[in-house]
Protein backbone atom coordinates (compact mmCIF):
# COMPACT_ATOMS: atom_id res chain seq x y z
CA UNK A 1 0.00 0.00 0.00
CA UNK A 2 1.08 3.57 -1.16
CA UNK A 3 1.51 5.98 1.59
CA UNK A 4 -0.75 8.41 0.66
CA UNK A 5 -3.81 5.37 0.64
CA UNK A 6 -2.62 4.62 3.93
CA UNK A 7 -2.13 8.38 4.87
CA UNK A 8 -5.65 9.07 3.86
CA UNK A 9 -6.95 6.25 6.12
CA UNK A 10 -5.59 6.77 9.08
CA UNK A 11 -6.49 10.22 8.86
CA UNK A 12 -9.98 9.93 7.41
CA UNK A 13 -10.58 7.64 10.31
CA UNK A 14 -9.23 9.60 12.78
CA UNK A 15 -10.85 12.46 12.04
CA UNK A 16 -14.42 10.85 12.19
CA UNK A 17 -13.61 8.86 15.23
CA UNK A 18 -12.54 11.70 17.02
CA UNK A 19 -15.40 13.93 16.05
CA UNK A 20 -17.73 11.16 17.48
CA UNK A 21 -15.44 11.02 20.73
CA UNK A 22 -15.54 14.36 21.66
CA UNK A 23 -18.93 14.70 21.15
CA UNK A 24 -20.24 11.69 23.36
CA UNK A 25 -20.05 8.11 23.36
CA UNK A 26 -18.96 5.96 20.47
CA UNK A 27 -21.20 3.27 20.65
CA UNK A 28 -24.47 5.49 20.40
CA UNK A 29 -23.08 5.10 16.37
CA UNK A 30 -23.27 1.30 16.93
CA UNK A 31 -26.46 -0.08 15.43
CA UNK A 32 -26.81 -3.63 13.86
CA UNK A 33 -30.11 -3.42 12.33
CA UNK A 34 -28.95 -0.61 10.51
CA UNK A 35 -25.65 -1.77 9.89
CA UNK A 36 -27.89 -4.88 8.53
CA UNK A 37 -29.80 -2.79 6.42
CA UNK A 38 -27.02 -0.69 4.55
CA UNK A 39 -23.84 -3.21 4.37
CA UNK A 40 -26.81 -6.07 3.33
CA UNK A 41 -28.98 -4.10 1.06
CA UNK A 42 -25.79 -2.73 -1.12
CA UNK A 43 -24.54 -6.05 -1.14
CA UNK A 44 -27.92 -7.93 -2.74
CA UNK A 45 -28.30 -4.39 -4.68
CA UNK A 46 -24.45 -5.55 -6.42
CA UNK A 47 -25.52 -9.46 -6.46
CA UNK A 48 -28.84 -8.92 -8.61
CA UNK A 49 -26.99 -6.27 -10.86
CA UNK A 50 -23.87 -7.85 -11.85
CA UNK A 51 -23.19 -11.90 -11.60
CA UNK A 52 -21.07 -13.61 -9.17
CA UNK A 53 -17.66 -13.67 -10.38
CA UNK A 54 -17.49 -9.98 -11.56
CA UNK A 55 -18.34 -9.47 -7.99
CA UNK A 56 -15.45 -11.84 -6.89
CA UNK A 57 -13.61 -10.17 -9.20
CA UNK A 58 -13.68 -6.94 -8.19
CA UNK A 59 -13.85 -7.38 -4.68
CA UNK A 60 -10.04 -9.24 -5.46
CA UNK A 61 -8.87 -6.76 -7.85
CA UNK A 62 -9.28 -4.04 -5.01
CA UNK A 63 -7.40 -6.15 -2.32
CA UNK A 64 -4.32 -6.89 -5.15
CA UNK A 65 -4.47 -3.32 -5.84
CA UNK A 66 -4.21 -2.19 -2.28
CA UNK A 67 -1.68 -4.58 -1.74
CA UNK A 68 1.15 -4.72 -4.56
CA UNK A 69 3.37 -2.34 -4.67
CA UNK A 70 3.77 1.15 -7.41
CA UNK A 71 5.20 0.50 -10.34
CA UNK A 72 7.01 3.28 -11.45
CA UNK A 73 7.08 4.01 -15.22
CA UNK A 74 11.11 4.91 -15.36
CA UNK A 75 11.42 1.30 -13.66
CA UNK A 76 9.59 0.04 -16.65
CA UNK A 77 12.00 2.81 -19.13
CA UNK A 78 14.72 1.06 -17.91
CA UNK A 79 13.28 -2.46 -18.43
CA UNK A 80 13.04 -2.12 -22.23
CA UNK A 81 16.54 0.03 -22.44
CA UNK A 82 18.30 -3.38 -20.59
CA UNK A 83 16.28 -5.66 -23.36
CA UNK A 84 17.91 -3.30 -26.02
CA UNK A 85 21.18 -3.85 -24.46
CA UNK A 86 20.44 -7.40 -24.40
CA UNK A 87 19.39 -7.41 -28.12
CA UNK A 88 22.02 -5.49 -29.09
CA UNK A 89 24.85 -7.50 -27.59
CA UNK A 90 23.49 -11.27 -27.68
CA UNK A 91 20.96 -10.76 -30.97
CA UNK A 92 16.69 -11.17 -30.60
CA UNK A 93 16.52 -14.69 -29.82
CA UNK A 94 18.42 -13.89 -26.40
CA UNK A 95 15.04 -12.23 -25.39
CA UNK A 96 13.09 -15.39 -25.62
CA UNK A 97 15.07 -16.25 -22.05
CA UNK A 98 14.34 -13.38 -20.14
CA UNK A 99 12.50 -13.98 -17.26
CA UNK A 100 9.68 -11.32 -15.80
CA UNK A 101 6.90 -11.84 -13.59
CA UNK A 102 4.93 -9.18 -16.17
CA UNK A 103 3.02 -11.67 -18.78
CA UNK A 104 2.44 -8.92 -20.85
CA UNK A 105 6.25 -7.51 -21.18
CA UNK A 106 7.26 -12.08 -21.35
CA UNK A 107 4.88 -12.19 -24.23
CA UNK A 108 6.51 -9.21 -25.66
CA UNK A 109 9.91 -10.61 -25.53
CA UNK A 110 8.79 -13.60 -27.16
CA UNK A 111 7.32 -12.05 -30.30
CA UNK A 112 10.68 -9.78 -30.65
CA UNK A 113 12.55 -12.94 -30.57
CA UNK A 114 9.88 -14.62 -33.34
CA UNK A 115 10.64 -11.18 -35.26
CA UNK A 116 6.86 -10.48 -35.17
CA UNK A 117 5.73 -7.26 -37.33
CA UNK A 118 5.60 -4.31 -35.62
CA UNK A 119 1.85 -4.44 -36.86
CA UNK A 120 1.51 -7.56 -35.09
CA UNK A 121 2.84 -6.41 -31.93
CA UNK A 122 0.63 -3.24 -32.23
CA UNK A 123 -2.69 -5.51 -32.74
CA UNK A 124 -1.50 -8.07 -29.61
CA UNK A 125 -0.88 -4.89 -27.46
CA UNK A 126 -4.13 -2.90 -28.56
CA UNK A 127 -6.42 -6.34 -27.41
CA UNK A 128 -4.20 -6.30 -24.32
CA UNK A 129 -5.05 -2.91 -23.36
CA UNK A 130 -8.95 -3.04 -24.25
CA UNK A 131 -9.20 -6.04 -22.20
CA UNK A 132 -8.07 -5.03 -19.50
CA UNK A 133 -9.93 -1.34 -19.88
CA UNK A 134 -12.97 -3.92 -19.73
CA UNK A 135 -12.16 -5.61 -17.16
CA UNK A 136 -11.18 -2.68 -15.19
CA UNK A 137 -14.61 -0.77 -16.19
CA UNK A 138 -16.49 -3.65 -14.94
CA UNK A 139 -15.02 -3.27 -11.38
CA UNK A 140 -15.14 0.36 -11.00
CA UNK A 141 -18.79 -0.07 -11.89
CA UNK A 142 -19.74 -1.92 -9.52
CA UNK A 143 -18.08 0.48 -6.56
CA UNK A 144 -19.31 3.40 -8.02
CA UNK A 145 -23.10 1.72 -8.25
CA UNK A 146 -22.30 0.52 -4.70
CA UNK A 147 -21.48 4.47 -3.67
CA UNK A 148 -24.87 5.46 -5.04
CA UNK A 149 -26.88 2.44 -3.81
CA UNK A 150 -24.93 2.98 -0.11
CA UNK A 151 -26.74 5.96 0.57
CA UNK A 152 -30.13 4.88 -0.86
CA UNK A 153 -30.44 1.81 2.10
CA UNK A 154 -29.29 4.48 4.15
CA UNK A 155 -32.30 6.74 3.78
CA UNK A 156 -34.11 3.76 3.33
CA UNK A 157 -33.24 2.29 6.80
CA UNK A 158 -34.22 5.90 7.98
CA UNK A 159 -37.58 5.70 6.55
CA UNK A 160 -38.24 2.37 8.65
CA UNK A 161 -36.71 3.86 11.98
CA UNK A 162 -39.07 6.58 11.41
CA UNK A 163 -42.31 4.28 10.91
CA UNK A 164 -41.06 2.59 13.75
CA UNK A 165 -40.72 5.45 16.34
CA UNK A 166 -43.62 7.09 14.97
CA UNK A 167 -45.89 4.17 15.77
CA UNK A 168 -44.83 4.29 19.43
CA UNK A 169 -45.67 8.22 19.76
CA UNK A 170 -47.22 7.12 23.09
CA UNK A 171 -44.16 7.31 25.27
CA UNK A 172 -42.17 10.79 24.44
CA UNK A 173 -39.15 10.15 26.32
CA UNK A 174 -38.15 7.01 22.98
CA UNK A 175 -38.83 9.64 20.27
CA UNK A 176 -35.30 11.07 20.88
CA UNK A 177 -33.41 7.86 20.91
CA UNK A 178 -35.56 6.39 18.40
CA UNK A 179 -34.69 9.42 16.11
CA UNK A 180 -30.95 8.95 16.53
CA UNK A 181 -31.10 5.48 15.58
CA UNK A 182 -33.49 6.29 12.40
CA UNK A 183 -30.75 8.59 11.69
CA UNK A 184 -27.81 6.60 11.85
CA UNK A 185 -28.60 4.49 8.66
CA UNK A 186 -27.77 7.60 6.59
CA UNK A 187 -24.97 7.60 8.10
CA UNK A 188 -23.81 4.79 7.41
CA UNK A 189 -24.59 4.83 3.63
CA UNK A 190 -23.21 8.71 3.28
CA UNK A 191 -19.78 6.75 5.33
CA UNK A 192 -19.42 4.03 2.89
CA UNK A 193 -20.41 6.26 -0.22
CA UNK A 194 -17.61 8.84 0.62
CA UNK A 195 -15.23 7.37 2.54
CA UNK A 196 -14.76 4.01 0.93
CA UNK A 197 -16.45 2.74 -2.45
CA UNK A 198 -16.17 6.13 -4.46
CA UNK A 199 -12.57 6.48 -3.15
CA UNK A 200 -11.96 2.52 -4.41
CA UNK A 201 -13.50 3.45 -7.95
CA UNK A 202 -10.92 6.50 -8.24
CA UNK A 203 -8.04 4.64 -7.25
CA UNK A 204 -9.14 1.48 -9.66
CA UNK A 205 -9.27 4.19 -12.14
CA UNK A 206 -5.87 5.35 -11.67
CA UNK A 207 -4.81 2.25 -11.47
CA UNK A 208 -5.98 1.26 -14.89
CA UNK A 209 -4.30 4.35 -16.35
CA UNK A 210 -1.02 3.55 -15.34
CA UNK A 211 -1.35 -0.03 -16.91
CA UNK A 212 -2.44 1.56 -19.86
CA UNK A 213 1.07 3.57 -19.68
CA UNK A 214 3.10 0.49 -18.94
CA UNK A 215 1.58 -1.01 -21.76
CA UNK A 216 2.68 1.98 -24.22
CA UNK A 217 6.00 2.23 -22.55
CA UNK A 218 6.28 -1.70 -23.62
CA UNK A 219 5.18 -1.24 -27.19
CA UNK A 220 7.46 1.41 -27.79
CA UNK A 221 10.38 -0.04 -26.23
CA UNK A 222 9.73 -3.21 -28.52
CA UNK A 223 8.66 -1.35 -31.75
CA UNK A 224 12.13 0.46 -31.36
CA UNK A 225 14.14 -3.02 -30.26
CA UNK A 226 12.60 -4.39 -33.74
CA UNK A 227 14.22 -1.53 -35.68
CA UNK A 228 17.38 -1.96 -34.18
CA UNK A 229 17.79 1.43 -32.44
CA UNK A 230 20.24 1.74 -30.09
CA UNK A 231 19.79 1.58 -26.32
CA UNK A 232 20.88 5.16 -25.75
CA UNK A 233 18.08 6.43 -28.04
CA UNK A 234 15.51 4.15 -27.07
CA UNK A 235 16.27 5.63 -23.42
CA UNK A 236 16.00 9.12 -24.79
CA UNK A 237 12.83 8.25 -26.61
CA UNK A 238 10.53 6.21 -23.60
CA UNK A 239 11.90 9.15 -21.28
CA UNK A 240 9.11 11.38 -23.33
CA UNK A 241 6.47 9.30 -21.53
CA UNK A 242 8.05 10.41 -17.88
CA UNK A 243 7.57 13.59 -15.65
CA UNK A 244 10.47 16.21 -15.72
CA UNK A 245 11.44 15.55 -12.15
CA UNK A 246 11.23 11.39 -12.98
CA UNK A 247 13.24 12.43 -15.97
CA UNK A 248 15.75 14.18 -13.56
CA UNK A 249 15.82 11.56 -11.46
CA UNK A 250 17.27 9.31 -14.51
CA UNK A 251 19.67 11.32 -15.41
CA UNK A 252 21.34 11.64 -11.55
Amino acid sequence: MDITTFAGIVVGLALIIGSIVLGGSIEIFINIPGMMIVFGGTLAAIAINYPLNEVLMAFKGVFKIYKQQKVKPADVVQTMVRLAEVARREGLLALEKIQTDNPVLKKVCQLIADNAGEDFIKLTLRIEITAMRKRHAIVQDIFKKMSSYAPAFGMLGTLIGLVQMLSNLEDPSTIGPAMAVALLTTFYGAFLANFVFLPIAGKLKAKSEEEVLMLQIIFEGACAILESNSPKFISDMLSSFLSPSERMQRKE
